[in-house]
């Protein structure tokens, strides 16, 4: 198992690959001055060793390098997440601990579910997502392609955000959102485009 990226959310990967029983081999990162990380050793050179996983909290990013690469990714899901067996999550996706992916719910490629975030039942979750901290998507909801959703924040059912939105942190979301806007607040209004 290989990680492209070697910063603070490669060290939790790091963590829950081995509460799987898996180990890293390298991890690889643009940036010369880090050669290791949490006792492994850093690359610069990736040819395209696999699988692989990208330890990069940037959406865009994470979305920049799957389309120009052909690579042989995996997931990494902490097993204390709890995921009904009628999920599904994509390949390149992170599911953290404590987090609970409810039947029928779909999580796109190359998503983040961070640490104790909830998506209910029939939610639709695009590619390239990040599900803060303790953030609760509600039932039959649906969350666009590069999305951040912000720690703590809250979608009520049946409410559709579109593509590339930040939520902010702590705000509950009880209308559908367009594409690419900035919404903050209880109840999170709209207050620029991005």
């Amino acid at each position: 198992m290989y990680l492209y990226g070697a910063s603070g959310h490669a060290k939790v990967i790091v963590d829950i690959l081995k509460a799987n029983g898996l180990d890293v081999e390298c991890l690889f990162d643009d940036n010369i001055a880090i050669n290791s990380l949490s006792g492994k050793a850093v690359r610069h050179d990736y040819q395209g060793e696999g699988p692989v996983i990208f330890s990069i909290g940037s959406n865009r990013v994470r979305k920049m390098l799957d389309e120009k690469w052909q690579a042989d990714y995996a997931t990494a899901i902490h097993p204390s997440a709890i995921i009904s067996p009628t999920a599904t999550v994509d390949k390149g996706s992170v599911v953290m601990q404590g987090a609970v992916i409810q039947t029928e719910a779909t999580i796109g490629k190359h998503c983040i579910i961070n640490t104790g975030a909830t998506i209910d039942h029939e939610c639709r979750i695009g590619d390239y997502v990040h599900v803060s901290p303790n953030a609760t998507i509600c039932g039959d909801s649906e969350v666009g392609e590069g999305t951040w959703i912000g720690a703590g924040s809250t979608v009520i059912q049946c409410v559709k955000i579109g593509k590339w939105c930040v939520v902010g942190a702590g705000s509950v979301v009880i209308h559908d959102l367009p594409d690419g806007v900035l919404a903050v607040g209880n109840p999170a209004r709209i207050i620029r485009k991005l």
